[in-house]
């Protein structure tokens, strides 16, 4: 965390409503489900029966009861909103981070439309067909859309330190370090670090590099919750505390209000792979080695093929005035094919619109005498780069260079998302673990591309295509292909 981003400690007490975030945010979602459920039940009724579907019944067959379709919008309503809060889609685990908020009101909500069914075959109930079939769906894609404008609300709150857990880090001054790093990263994530605590330190201290205070050695955290009012203790590194240190520091957090998290050393390892299981009264962390054969690639195959070409169809006007522009600044090629290193570290040849002056390539070695953008040892990036053509500059920016990739993916050589694509005397420079990245397809866009583009170092390039290998899913492809339109179309980092 750099001194611009380091923790408000100057204020040592934390304000009643803050510690309260939780079920502040809680209750405005729950307002936030039931207007949306009642706009969309309610709407799809008058939609399927019109505006006087009050004095409309649903009726059983074998009984003279008929009940008019607004009694039964009123209890699918609250049903709904029973499921949502059982499923605890608005508990403090799954609320601003991750999947799982999605995935929990879309599971409460099948299960509610099954529920329903159930019911109404078992009472032989005459319910209309149209009017669920629409509800149901419409109400699911509702609610999550209003959840995600909430969390991008969220996240604007959290990157000033509110609606946030506050946090004091327990653990050597490297562990402590490390973590408040990765948490100074996302700040999204909702862990605001307020204050720490290192073996051997002095009240005084503070992190290196940023403007957190320690609080002094181990046996200081409960002063230290006590000054920051901070309400989360996250142990950075067992070593330095042994088992029953834990214990004892969980038994002093007070019940309810603050919470201890222990943070193991495996770092870059998507959720789904991790699964904790109690043996024996050890809390066993189980992670599942990545899979790279199976349902799940030939599934990903088939995405790249009927979306690249879909691309390709729905965007050859593109390509056409594009190819149109280029020509008339010179007499060049179109295309720029160039030898890049694929899966399994088979070279395959990339394709891009040519954004370069005709012979860049020759011109390289003088170029690379010039200023390269910082902080990079083995890519070669230059913000103001000689050899780009003007309207190679304007394709530049919007990402057009990139389109002619879809043949690529279409033909099989790379994936609509992946690691970047290097070239071989990138791979030369490669340490050993680095070349894990080829157990993939190289990508058109990947986590690289929506994380600073040409702006990342050599280290923030490896670790998120590293990761996107480790972790990789169609959930999460799906993911980045949409923030990769918004990056995109916001002209975020490239050059």
């Amino acid at each position: 965390m750099s001194a611009s981003t380091a923790s408000p400690v100057e204020s040592t007490a934390c304000p009643p409503a803050a510690r309260d975030w939780r079920r502040i945010y809680a209750r405005r979602l729950m307002l936030s489900d039931l207007l949306v459920l009642i706009w969309v039940v309610f709407g799809v009724q008058m939609l399927w029966f019109g505006v006087d579907a009050a004095s409309l019944a649903m009726s059983r067959s074998h009984a003279d009861l008929a009940v008019s379709y607004s009694v039964v919008s009123v209890v699918l309503i609250a049903a709904w909103m029973i499921m949502l809060a059982a499923y605890d889609s608005r508990g403090l685990r799954v609320l601003g981070t991750g999947p799982d908020e999605y995935k929990l009101i879309a599971n409460s909500s099948l299960r509610l439309f099954g529920l329903l069914a159930l019911v109404a075959y078992l009472f032989h109930l005459d319910v209309a067909r149209g009017y669920i079939l629409i509800a149901f769906p419409l109400g699911i894609v509702v609610l999550i859309f209003s959840r995600w404008m909430w969390r991008q609300w969220l996240v604007v709150q959290r990157t000033s330190g509110r609606f946030s857990s506050r946090v004091i880090l327990v653990g050597s001054a490297a562990s402590t370090a490390r973590i408040n790093r990765e948490l100074s990263r996302q700040p999204g994530a909702g862990y605001w670090v307020v204050g720490a605590c290192i073996p051997g330190a002095v009240l005084g201290d503070v992190l290196p590099d940023t403007r957190v205070p320690v609080f002094g050695s181990l046996d200081s955290v409960d002063a230290a919750l006590e000054a920051t009012g901070a309400d989360t203790v996250i142990v950075t590194g067992a070593d330095e505390m042994s088992a029953q240190l834990i214990r004892e520091l969980s038994w002093s957090l007070e019940p309810g209000s603050q919470h201890l998290v222990v943070a193991p050393r495996l770092i870059d390892v998507g959720g789904p792979r991790i699964h904790m299981r109690p043996v024996a009264g050890l809390p066993l962390m189980h992670v599942e080695t990545p899979s790279y054969e199976g349902r799940k690639i030939h599934t990903k195959r088939a995405f790249d093929i009927v979306v690249s070409g879909l691309l390709l169809v729905v965007l050859s006007p593109v390509f056409a005035l594009v190819a149109l522009a280029i020509r008339a600044g010179d007499a060049g090629p179109v295309l720029f094919r160039q030898a890049r290193v694929g899966f399994h570290g088979d070279t395959f040849r990339m394709f891009k619109f040519r954004s370069m002056v005709v012979d860049a390539e020759s011109q390289l070695a003088d170029t690379s005498r010039l200023d390269r953008a910082e902080g990079n040892v083995v890519l070669f990036k230059m913000r103001n780069d000689p050899r780009i053509t003007p309207v190679g500059r304007v394709l530049r920016r919007w990402s057009l260079d990139e389109l002619p990739q879809l043949v690529n993916v279409f033909l099989g050589t790379m994936s609509l998302v992946g690691p970047r694509p290097p070239l071989a005397a990138e791979v030369d420079q490669y340490e050993s673990h680095v070349h894990r990245r080829f157990l993939v397809k190289p990508g058109v866009t990947g986590l690289w591309q929506i994380n600073g583009r040409s702006t990342l170092s050599w280290e923030d390039s490896v670790r998120l295509d590293l990761y996107y290998v480790e972790n990789w899913s169609l959930t999460g492809d799906f993911t980045i292909l949409w923030r990769t339109a918004k990056i995109v179309l916001q002209r975020t980092g490239a050059y």
